[in-house]
C-alpha cells in the first residue's frame, strides 16, 4: 500500500463539499424515517439498528453500547494522519413524549411520541459526517482519528451521556463537538458561545404531609393545600433572594397535586418541577439552600415535608479553543456574516457531562426556514428546514479535517 500524500486545505474542502452533496438526499430520507419512528430514551432499538446497519454498509466497524446507542471509530489509512489525537462528534438519538401535530408526509407514526427537539437532525448530521469521513479515510485524506457517538436518552435526567462515558465512549478522545437545533436561528447560520451555553437542570419533587381533616376546621389539622400553594409561590422567590442574581436560578413547577374532594383537607400533596441555574457554583450550593427554605415554609403551616432532589446536568461549558475552531470552519463554508454569538439558555443538555472530561463545544444549528416564525423546541408543531443537515455535516467534517494549529 502506498503512503498517502498530504492534501491542501482547498483539496479537503472541495472533497468534503462534493461528498456532502452526494449524500444529501439520503440524509434527508434518513431524518424523515427517524421522524416517523420516534423512540424514547433507552428504547431506541430500531434507531440503533438503523444507524449500525448503515455504518456497517459503509465498511465501518461500529460498536453497540449496552442497551441502545452506537459508537464507531474511523481511522486514517496506514501511514496517514498528522499525529493529532481523536476528535469525537455526538448525536443524540432519542425522542420526546409529545404528540406530533404537523401535517407533513413524515409525521410521527407513533401516538404520543415525536422528534420535537431535533435529535433526528443531530443523528443525520453525525451519521452523514461519518459517511463523508469514511470516504476521505479510504482515499488517504483523513488527518486524524474520529469517533462517532450516537447517544441514547439525552432527555432523561441525568442523561445518557453518563451511559456512554461508563461504557468507555470517551476513552482516547481529545476533543468533542455536538450540534443542537435552534429554531431561533435561520437555516444557513450557526450560533456559537465561549463558556456556559446552557443551564444546570435538576428535578425537584416536594411532598407535604399532615393528618388531614374537614375544611370546616382547618385549625385542627394542617391546611395542606394552602401550605402547598405557599410552597409553590414562595420557594422560587426565596431561593432567588439567597443566591447571586447573576447566577440565574429558576424554579418552575410543572405539576401540583393534592386532594380529591372540596370539603376534605388532604393528607398529602406534591409539587413537581425543575431547578435551573446558569452558574455552576450556585448549582452546587442549591441542595442545602433548598432544604433550609422548604423546612422554613413548611414549619409555618405545621406540615411535614420530604424533598426528592434528582441531580440532573451541569451547564454545558464550551472550550474557547474548540469554539474558535468551529468559528473558523463555519466561517469558511458559510461566510463570516452567517456565524453569530448566541445567548446562554436555561435549557439543560447532558453534553455537559462529556465536557467535564474532554474539551469541546456545542454549536447552535440554525433550522428555521428563512422568513418564517419559529416553532419552539418540545412543541408538537416543531419542524426544521432540512438544508440544515448538510450544514451540520460540513461543520463536523470540517472540524475533523481542519489544518493542524
Amino acid at each position: 500500500m502506498s503512503t498517502p500524500q498530504p492534501h491542501g486545505a482547498g483539496d479537503l474542502a472541495s472533497a468534503v463539499s462534493s461528498r456532502v452533496a452526494a449524500y444529501a438526499d439520503e440524509l434527508v430520507a434518513l431524518r424523515r424515517d427517524l421522524h416517523m419512528h420516534p423512540e424514547l430514551g433507552r428504547e431506541e432499538f430500531r434507531t440503533t439498528k438503523l444507524i449500525n446497519d448503515r455504518l456497517v454498509k459503509a465498511g465501518l466497524t461500529p460498536r453497540l453500547l449496552p442497551g441502545t446507542g452506537v459508537v464507531c471509530d474511523i481511522h486514517p489509512e496506514r501511514g496517514g494522519g498528522d499525529g493529532r489525537g481523536m476528535i469525537a462528534f455526538r448525536g443524540d438519538i432519542d425522542a420526546l413524549p409529545v404528540e406530533d401535530i404537523k401535517d407533513v408526509p413524515y409525521r410521527s407514526t407513533v401516538p404520543g411520541r415525536a422528534h420535537a427537539c431535533g435529535h433526528d437532525v443531530h443523528t443525520a448530521v453525525t451519521l452523514g459526517a461519518g459517511l463523508v469521513l469514511a470516504d476521505l479515510a479510504r482515499e488517504g485524506m483523513l488527518p486524524r482519528p474520529v469517533r462517532l457517538i450516537f447517544q441514547p436518552a439525552e432527555e432523561k435526567l441525568p442523561g445518557g451521556a453518563l451511559d456512554v462515558i461508563k461504557a468507555g465512549g470517551l476513552d482516547g478522545v481529545e476533543e468533542i463537538h455536538a450540534v443542537h437545533c435552534d429554531p431561533r436561528v435561520e437555516v444557513g447560520r450557526v450560533a456559537l458561545r465561549v463558556g456556559a451555553i446552557t443551564s444546570a437542570c435538576d428535578r425537584l419533587i416536594v411532598t407535604l404531609g399532615g393528618p388531614g381533616g374537614h375544611t370546616a376546621r382547618p385549625h385542627k389539622s394542617t391546611d395542606l393545600v394552602t401550605a402547598l400553594a405557599k410552597m409553590a409561590a414562595e420557594l422560587p422567590a426565596a431561593l432567588a433572594r439567597r443566591v447571586d442574581p447573576r447566577s440565574g436560578v429558576s424554579v418552575v413547577w410543572g405539576r401540583i397535586n393534592a386532594g380529591v374532594a372540596p370539603n376534605v383537607i388532604p393528607q398529602r400533596g406534591e409539587l413537581d418541577g425543575t431547578l435551573r441555574c446558569l452558574d455552576i457554583e450556585a448549582w452546587r450550593q442549591a441542595p442545602d439552600l433548598l432544604q433550609e427554605l422548604i423546612d422554613s415554609i413548611a414549619a409555618t403551616y405545621g406540615a411535614k415535608w420530604e424533598l426528592e432532589h434528582h441531580r440532573g446536568v451541569p451547564p454545558v461549558v464550551n472550550d474557547a479553543d474548540a469554539v474558535a475552531a468551529a468559528r473558523t470552519v463555519a466561517t469558511g463554508f458559510l461566510g463570516a456574516a452567517s456565524v453569530e454569538v448566541t445567548e446562554q439558555s436555561l435549557g439543560g443538555e447532558d453534553f455537559s457531562w462529556f465536557l467535564e472530561d474532554v474539551p469541546g463545544q456545542l454549536t447552535r444549528l440554525g433550522v428555521r426556514p428563512v422568513g418564517e416564525a419559529p416553532y419552539d423546541l418540545h412543541q408538537g408543531r416543531f419542524d426544521v428546514d432540512e438544508r440544515a443537515i448538510g450544514i451540520g455535516v460540513r461543520l463536523f467534517a470540517g472540524l475533523a479535517t481542519r489544518a493542524h494549529r
